[in-house]
């Protein structure tokens, strides 16, 4: 398997959770130590021993794309075969001219599209994976469909149908304006801001004639969408009408916009999940059932040659969902297999076996969003495929057999194969129309590099043919258009410059991407205590080079002040107490620690400190010795805080290194640390405080913590770089 590393943390390995094995929490078992000692931390002759810990252990039971069942499916019948052509006959009569006036107008282009299928079937010698079956003969084990399902109303839709417009047909003249407007750049801004306090910014490729109406537009029930009859029972029953939350999403997700949604809260998140299932199956059905006409439609004709049938990608796997668990993943599948009512779930009982954990060992005093992400199975290593038929859904087929691909970043990427791109495979991605990402802010604090890795491999051209039939391909697919036509939606419960650089570089849809935000009232107001807030702005004149000029200011503003307050100190040890230093970034955590061991600007203070590779002995003892008073100052870095939220006592003054992207961090560290330790008695109101410390690249930051309304004026100000609350 191959190592992957975080930014900024040098050669530390790093798994998706804290460098824990298969992700779990409890504790850092079996990880390389980078244990950290100084003899200004410890006194000589108490020095524990040291534990041995080694390299996380890669023994993760067998990944189940590779496993398939043998089941067989149920075979066509020759009566519902009949019909199902009979049905179809009128509709192919009206198709079929049409159809011909569309392969004269690009007998030029297709010539092209015959060399890129030449050349993937020279160089490849039509290899063909051997446990993939093709495509359209999959497909056609589906061939008996129920007739609801291809009635009339299908047919009578399809010029208004998104899935139409957007993948079935879209119109040339306006794909290739809207694909130069994309390659220049070049986008129409619209920005809306709706009564129940959220506010979009939709931006389409510019000369887009419906970006107004895309920007107004709201759904107030599902009968509005246009979805399969066996969904659109469903949909009723699940809602009567949508919620001012999801009549603003709805519109923008069965339209087939890219939706980067950052105000996801515990609240909304099912909201979201089950809407998002219910787009994901409709897009999933259309495409089988599209599959299924077409084979009756070619199987009726003695003459192929002047059917043209555009109706595939180079690979079955259409959705692909990011998620940060297993329990995220059986909440997911909870929810399409409720949504998809199958007769029959294959493979259901190991699902349940390997996702579903029957006991919660989340503490009941951890917060509500901790309990949210990591209780049941809160293993970050996993991968399953999703296949559809008639009447059944079947669990754990084989990736290149598969509708729809659930998977944790970590999990996808070490089936992507090694860095040896010889040995990688991506191909199975070459064909996805749907991303979804949930809980984004939850991704960010495992590895990100596993998320860009994925998207920059979505969508590339596939390196084998894996039985594909090129004569079904969709144009824009031979063209190299399809992540152009892949839709992109992203849930999180905060914005920040990754999230933004995904939606700059990875969702440039023909079709618009919206970002859907709402102001903040700021963590500050939020505290159980009164206390003076202190934020202080230092200069930085690129993103590039903000770590150095904050180490620079931290180094001499604040550590200066650290060594005034200690020549001044009044306390019977001498030294001031109680000093939390909150660092985000576990490369400046390990600048930081090396700069108090080794300066003498820092010889007079001891310190421990807990990182999220630190062992649970090490962070006893580091917690201890904090109490006590033996160490003044602990240094505590935000990965720590968001896998275990340890209850730190003994906190008297919190320093921000930097602030936190999670704004509730805040309100836990500096209001309920400072606020525990007045109800023990050992800190005096007026003593309390906190001081941060920000650039003007922390705007995304500042402004969750600060509020919108006074954010401007602290990173714009020219009368100081200065600024209290009380």
């Amino acid at each position: 398997m191959a190592n992957h590393y975080r930014k900024g943390a040098g050669n530390q390995r790093m798994r998706g959770r804290g460098g824990r094995a298969r992700g779990k929490r409890g504790g850092a078992k079996n990880i390389q130590s980078n244990r950290f000692h100084t003899t200004r931390v410890e006194e000589p002759g108490q020095r524990d021993d040291q534990e041995s810990i080694h390299s996380p252990e890669e023994s993760e039971e067998p990944i189940s794309d590779a496993e398939e069942s043998s089941s067989e499916e149920e075979q066509v019948g020759h009566g519902g075969y009949t019909s199902l052509l009979q049905a179809l006959h009128a509709h192919h009569s009206q198709g079929s001219s049409a159809r011909k006036r569309r392969k004269l107008d690009h007998q030029q282009s297709s010539s092209d599209r015959q060399e890129v299928k030449k050349d993937l079937l020279d160089n490849h010698a039509v290899k063909v994976i051997e446990d993939r079956v093709p495509e359209q003969e999959e497909r056609a084990d589906d061939a008996e469909t129920e007739a609801s399902d291809h009635s009339s109303v299908d047919d009578s839709i399809e010029g208004s149908d998104p899935f139409e417009v957007h993948f079935a047909s879209p119109d040339d003249i306006v794909l290739s304006q809207r694909l130069s407007a994309i390659a220049q750049n070049s986008w129409q801004t619209h920005k809306t801001e709706y009564g129940n306090s959220y506010k979009s910014a939709l931006m389409m490729p510019e000369g887009s004639q419906d970006a107004q109406h895309k920007a107004k537009l709201h759904l107030a029930r599902p009968k509005s969408l246009k979805l399969k009859p066996r969904l659109a029972e469903k949909a009723v029953t699940n809602w009567s009408e949508f919620d001012a939350l999801e009549s603003i999403v709805a519109p923008l997700m069965f339209m087939y916009m890219d939706v980067l949604f950052c105000t996801r809260t515990l609240a909304n998140g099912h909201s979201l999940r089950k809407l998002s299932c219910l787009h994901l199956l409709n897009h999933v059905l259309k495409t089988r059932d599209r599959v299924i006409k077409n084979n009756a439609r070619k199987s009726k004709h003695d003459d192929t040659d002047d059917l043209e049938l555009r109706d595939q990608g180079f690979t079955r796997p259409k959705v692909l969902i990011i998620l940060p668990t297993r329990q995220s993943c059986v909440n997911w599948v909870g929810e399409i297999a409720a949504l998809y009512g199958s007769e029959q779930q294959e493979n259901r009982k190991r699902f349940e076996e390997s996702y579903v954990q029957e006991t919660d060992d989340v503490p009941s005093n951890k917060p509500d969003d901790f309990q949210a992400l990591f209780g049941g199975n809160d293993d970050d290593l996993f991968r399953i495929g999703l296949k559809f038929t008639r009447k059944s859904l079947k669990f754990f087929s084989q990736f290149y057999n598969s509708d729809i691909i659930i998977a944790s970043p970590l999990g996808l990427r070490t089936s992507m194969g090694s860095e040896d791109k010889k040995k990688n495979d991506y191909d199975f991605l070459s064909s996805i129309e749907l991303v979804i990402v949930d809980q984004a802010d939850a991704l960010m604090m495992q590895n990100w590099e596993n998320v860009e890795y994925i998207f920059d491999h979505v969508n590339r051209q596939p390196k084998e043919a894996h039985g594909c039939d090129f004569s079904r391909v969709r144009e824009w697919y031979l063209d190299g258009n399809a992540k152009h036509l892949r839709q992109t939606v992203i849930f999180s419960a905060f914005n920040t410059p990754d999230l933004n650089l995904i939606f700059s570089n990875h969702m440039k849809n023909i079709a618009g991407k919206a970002k859907i935000s709402r102001d903040h009232d700021g963590a500050m107001l939020g505290l159980d205590v009164q206390l003076k807030q202190t934020f202080t702005r230092f200069e930085s004149p690129i993103p590039a080079m903000d770590p150095e000029a904050r180490f620079k200011y931290f180094t001499t503003a604040v550590i200066t002040n650290l060594n005034s307050r200690l020549k001044s100190s009044s306390s019977a040890a001498g030294t001031p107490q109680g000093i939390l230093i909150f660092i985000p970034s576990y490369f400046d955590f390990v600048r930081v620690r090396n700069y108090f061991s080794t300066s003498t600007s820092t010889q007079h203070i001891s310190f421990g400190s807990i990182s999220e590779y630190t062992s649970v002995k090490e962070v006893a003892r580091a917690r201890s010795h904090f109490f006590s008073g033996r160490h003044s100052t602990l240094l505590y870095t935000e990965r720590a805080h968001h896998f275990r939220r340890y209850h730190l006592r003994g906190v008297k003054s919190v320093i921000m290194y930097g602030l936190p992207d999670n704004p509730i961090f805040y309100r836990e560290i500096v209001g309920g640390y400072l606020a525990a330790s007045m109800k023990e008695g050992r800190l005096d109101p007026s003593d309390a405080r906190v001081r941060s410390i920000f650039s003007r690249w922390d705007a995304m930051k500042l402004e969750r913590i600060v509020g919108s309304r006074r954010v401007v004026s602290l990173l714009r100000e020219k009368g100081g770089d200065r600024f209290d609350f009380v």
